[in-house]
């Protein structure tokens, strides 16, 4: 075997992209930092049981697991910093208030969400704890909307579900874990054969169940919804909830649909999800919602909501750019004027790359399309010649 050969759904990121993902990272901390979220970077590793605490099946299936030599437990790498940040929030800054925190960090999955998806993504997301109402949704969905397009995502429609509907009918149908966990993946995916075969013992609460992966579509859906689903107290606040933001988003002029069959991404959502998609990408570019339940296991039970996307998929959606341009210096060689206009033109932004002896030959490969030279006793940038 080739030992330069990289595992499955791994991969390198080569100079350009590597640009474009760090350039996007930066304007998104900064488009966070403006808006009151703070930055936190958890670690890496973790034990298990925090790693995986409030979370479902799902996680606990995408992550690498490992023993510590020092003391003897299992770790984990994480798969998604959405948990950690919530124990942050729950157990380290124990605010009473609104918190408001961001994040930026590669995770690992142990197999790939998808055939062309990466073991490795790079998630950048921002979360906001101590709010229960609609108003912090609507925050995050918005914050997600106006992220993309800082970034050059434009025309996004945001999918909004509500897993509450779908809990209160496993509750309503008493299912248990395990089947719980079958129908959550029947349904987010819309697999109505398997669907089928799920419900066939659930009595009166079969049609509500298999009604969901059909209520997609605009405002217009939620009046078939309340037809086909029982009218228990958890489904009708959930409706009324999706109904609320779909009027405001009509007045905001913004793209939105209702998707009953969106459930969230790692089955450990509780409120209000949604998944934003853009033209060009045939999958979400970013997911967020609800979260309440996760922060209970560390200690403090906090309303929590968030977005989180990958950036390395949406390098396929925004156009290509080259490395820009550095200018040629030569070796300084004690000329101190030659060392201040190079200082200079660092500060003011400028790549600028000091040939080294011997390699003059190779100056197609430097990057460079312009050259320091000396005129008239000054050091000054010309194109460098072909």
């Amino acid at each position: 075997m080739r030992n330069w050969l990289l595992p499955e759904y791994i991969e390198d990121v080569l100079p350009e992209d590597a640009l474009r993902i760090e350039s996007m990272r930066r304007a998104l901390l900064d488009f966070f930092r403006v808006h009151g979220y703070q930055l936190v970077m958890p670690p890496m590793l973790e034990y298990v049981e925090s790693l995986l605490s409030g979370t479902g099946h799902d996680l606990d299936l995408a992550t690498f697991k490992l023993v510590d030599q020092l003391s003897g437990r299992h770790m984990g790498v994480r798969a998604d910093i959405t948990p950690q940040v919530a124990r942050i929030d729950a157990h380290l800054l124990n605010r009473l208030g609104v918190t408001r925190l961001c994040y930026a960090g590669s995770v690992l999955h142990a197999r790939p969400a998808g055939l062309t998806k990466s073991r490795e993504p790079f998630q950048v997301g921002a979360e906001l704890y101590g709010h229960a109402g609609l108003e912090s949704d609507l925050e995050i969905q918005q914050l997600t909307i106006d992220a993309l397009k800082l970034i050059g995502v434009n025309k996004v429609r945001l999918d909004i579900g509500h897993p509450a509907i779908f809990r209160a009918l496993l509750r309503e149908a008493a299912c248990t874990e395990e089947q719980a966990e079958e129908l959550f993946h029947a349904v987010q995916a819309k697999d109505v054969p398997a669907l089928n075969d799920l419900t066939r013992d659930l009595g009166a609460l079969r049609p509500a169940l298999l009604a969901l992966p059909t209520l997609y579509g605009d405002a217009q859906v939620l009046k078939r919804a309340r037809d086909a689903l029982p009218t228990v107290p958890a489904v009708l606040a959930a409706l009324a909830d999706l109904e609320r933001v779909m009027a405001l988003f009509a007045d905001k002029g913004v793209a939105a649909g209702i998707d009953l069959a969106e459930l969230g991404g790692f089955n450990y959502e509780s409120g209000m999800v949604f998944a934003a998609y853009a033209h060009g990408s045939p999958d979400a570019v970013a997911r967020g919602g609800r979260y309440d339940e996760i922060g209970k296991t560390f200690g403090r039970a906090r309303p929590a909501t968030g977005f989180s996307l990958d950036l390395k998929p949406l390098l396929e959606l925004l156009p290509r750019q080259a490395l820009p341009a550095g200018i040629l210096a030569p070796a300084q060689g004690g000329d101190a004027r030659l060392a201040e206009t190079i200082a200079a033109l660092r500060k003011a932004g400028e790549i600028v790359i000091q040939e080294l002896p011997g390699h003059a030959a190779q100056r197609a490969e430097s990057g460079c399309n312009r050259t320091l030279i000396k005129v008239s006793g000054e050091w000054q940038v010309v194109p460098l010649a072909p």
